[in-house]
């Protein structure tokens, strides 16, 4: 799918200091993007506390950011889980008319086998009516999606369409570019490789820090699409003590420090998750100022 190609990010859910859903701030954050030149917004996923999210919150943000994007990006949105029949039941119920793919982590705490991920994703596959994104992230979940499974779900599910890879290993990347179809998508889900994630074959990122830093992020990807190496590792070099330090105390307490600098939203998060100290907060603060002065 051409329209999920580049830099998508994965949007945080804000919250009002009572922890209710801050809807101005959804809405900032939402623009925020689209005027920095991202390319796609990721809707529920794990940066936007869906786990922590009543259903009905769930919906509330899907209405909000429908309405404020206004088609002008693609949407992707997070159904996943590691009960697979609650899964398939929220897939067939969800209202997805609004959402060009849905990103779906891979089980967490099961610890399936790779024949029981095999037949996970066949049964959401066979509950979506829109094409399957499989998500990776073997620190998260426990269990790691090995290239072969990811081919064979490739080869027997047409609406699995593409892999979002965070296990941070280069040489299974690498496996899963050469050995996939070509149209298949293969897309960093790792802010720290997104740049040798589409220098190696891939086709993008879905980002966390490309929502603080949208128009670098972006342009850092973008020339990475069109082979311009060394200009793309200026702009990686320049953002990655930034992407160290929004992870140093767990996500999304750390982009939300971030966006705190912008005036867009308050760091609040919902336990139990707690925000960012007070000395990373400082060193947020510094490095957003030296990045604002030095930009490049």
């Amino acid at each position: 799918m051409k329209n999920l190609l580049g830099t998508g990010v994965a949007l945080i859910t804000p919250f009002n200091l009572d922890l209710s859903v801050n809807i101005d701030a959804l809405k900032r954050v939402v623009n925020f993007c689209i005027e920095g030149n991202i390319d796609y917004l990721v809707v529920l996923g794990t940066t936007g506390e869906s786990v922590t999210l009543t259903n009905s919150e769930k919906q509330l943000v899907i209405d909000v950011v429908v309405a404020e994007n206004a088609e002008r990006l693609p949407l992707v949105i997070g159904i996943g889980g590691n009960n697979t029949q609650l899964v398939s039941e929220e897939l067939l119920q969800t209202n997805l008319k609004d959402f060009a793919a849905v990103l779906s982590v891979s089980p967490c705490y099961n610890k399936p086998t790779q024949e029981g991920i095999y037949r996970h994703y066949k049964a959401l596959s066979l509950a979506s009516e829109k094409p399957l994104i499989l998500y990776n992230v073997p620190g998260r979940t426990g269990s790691n999606i090995e290239p072969d499974t990811v081919l064979r779900l490739a080869n027997d599910c047409s609406n699995i369409i593409g892999i979002k890879e965070a296990a941070g290993d280069m040489v299974q990347l690498r496996s899963l570019i050469n050995k996939l179809p070509s149209d298949f998508l293969v897309i960093s889900g790792d802010d720290f490789t997104a740049l040798p994630t589409v220098l190696e074959g891939g086709v993008g990122v879905i980002s966390v820090l490309g929502q603080g830093l949208p128009n670098e992020f972006s342009r850092m990807i973008r020339l990475g699409l069109q082979g311009k190496e060394e200009e793309a590792f200026v702009l990686h070099n320049a953002m990655i003590e930034g992407m160290k330090l929004i992870f140093e105390e767990g996500n999304p307490a750390g982009i939300k420090a971030i966006l705190q600098t912008h005036g867009i939203c308050e760091p609040t998060v919902r336990l139990p998750l707690v925000e960012v100290s007070i000395e990373l907060k400082r060193r947020i603060d510094k490095f957003m100022r030296a990045f604002a002065k030095n930009r490049v």
